[in-house]
């Protein structure tokens, strides 16, 4: 079943939680998101490639290049996760957790979903997982 959402269409927190409506807005910012970062780590694999094709001058001009590689490399290493978030929020949408924290069950929010479509956790839960990885890393 296609859903179609109303021009400007924006979830809201008086209507049924995870409607259709709602399900389909998250579906499409995610796959909008999705196509933004393909599109971006496509540009970053073709700027490599045309560096790597050229000529390099002095040491410092090499050191240069490697720390920008480096850099470039670590943003399409956060495309990749995020990508895999990405596709994993779509999955919840099909099997009808979307929406809903991972740890607790309790709705995550409209407002913080559409902050971050890919949250899986409430704020709530999210703190006390911040504080436990916290304590746990002063060890």
């Amino acid at each position: 079943m296609t859903v179609e959402l109303p021009p400007g269409y924006k979830p809201g927190t008086d209507e049924e939680y995870m409607s259709p409506q709602q399900l389909e807005y998250f579906r499409q910012k995610l796959l909008a998101w999705r196509e933004e970062l393909m599109v971006e780590s496509q540009e970053t694999i073709e700027h490599l490639r045309d560096q790597a094709n050229q000529e390099v001058g002095d040491e410092a001009d090499r050191a240069n290049r490697e720390s920008e590689h480096g850099l470039e490399l670590r943003t399409r290493d956060r495309y990749r996760k995020l990508l895999r978030k990405i596709e994993q929020a779509l999955g919840r949408i099909e099997d009808g957790s979307y929406g809903y924290c991972e740890d607790t069950g309790e709705e995550i929010g409209v407002r913080r979903l559409d902050a971050r479509p890919i949250a899986t956790l409430t704020v709530d839960a999210q703190e006390r997982r911040e504080m436990k990885e916290k304590v746990l890393a002063d060890r």
